[in-house]
């Protein structure tokens, strides 16, 4: 039967990460090979004391209380930094480029939870409560990223790595999941038309509806055969199409702000 911890890993589709390393060693889950690990690109490790916007840190208590005096969201990266090939690749490509620099530095707190082999890339006392917030949010693989509200415990979405990821791309699926939250769509309802609220209120209805349809077809557990593959595709792809058109309506309105 098709079930959803086997639809996330096997067809890479629902999961929280578009490719990941294992966690135990750097293997792939979903339908992606992990590049060969680089050296990492960073220009300088996280911070282990304290937290400033957009600057990674292992403090994660200091993160949270940045986030609630600045009203920041937090990203937490829950990575593999000296082996998992996927984690460096995002180190490369995004994270160590100067249009994500700039851009973090206006909008998040950054929240470095790694899991290296080399233990003494993580001080003592982070490495429980690294282990902690791995199982609090049902870590699967490397490296996953959570976007938190300020308040530190309302998760807002979830990110992961993908080959061709490039800053502008990955700060798009950030700015996408900071726009769709129950907060930002109140503000940007409370500035439009009633007509542009009635066509934003049918948008999020029907990313519901198309999400709750497969919930509802995967609660039946269907077998797993060709037909009910390509079914399963089908709709996960009717709730792409709908999410996509819901962030239009959003940033439409957020743009004649």
């Amino acid at each position: 039967m098709i079930s959803k911890p086997w639809t996330l890993p096997a067809l890479a589709i629902l999961v929280i990460v578009a490719a990941a390393c294992g966690r135990q060693a750097p293997t792939a889950i979903g339908d992606a090979t992990p590049p060969r690990a680089p050296a990492s690109q960073a220009a300088s490790g996280p911070a282990t004391e304290g937290a400033d916007p957009g600057q990674w840190t292992m403090d994660y208590t200091a993160a949270l209380a940045k986030a609630a005096e600045s009203g920041l969201p937090l990203l937490l990266n829950f990575t593999g930094s000296d082996w998992c090939g996927w984690c460096r690749l995002m180190d490369k490509q995004v994270f160590s480029t100067s249009d994500w620099q700039a851009w973090a530095r206006d909008n998040l707190i950054l929240v470095w939870i790694d899991f290296p082999k080399d233990k003494n890339l993580v001080p003592d006392k982070y490495r429980e409560r690294n282990d902690a917030l791995s199982q609090q949010y049902g870590v699967r693989g490397f490296p996953t990223y959570f976007v938190l509200d300020s308040n530190g415990r309302t998760v807002l979405g979830t990110a992961g790595a993908e080959r061709d990821i490039t800053p502008k791309t990955f700060i798009a699926k950030i700015e996408a999941i900071l726009i769709s939250s129950e907060k930002s769509v109140a503000a940007l309802r409370a500035t439009m038309s009633p007509e542009d609220q009635a066509l934003l209120d049918a948008a999020r209805e029907a990313h519901a509806q198309a999400r709750k349809k497969l919930d509802d077809w995967l609660e039946t557990q269907p077998d797993e055969t060709p037909e009910n593959i390509a079914l399963f595709q089908t709709m996960r792809q009717n709730i792409l199409t709908t999410e996509t058109q819901f962030i239009s309506v959003l940033r439409k309105a957020s743009a004649s702000e």
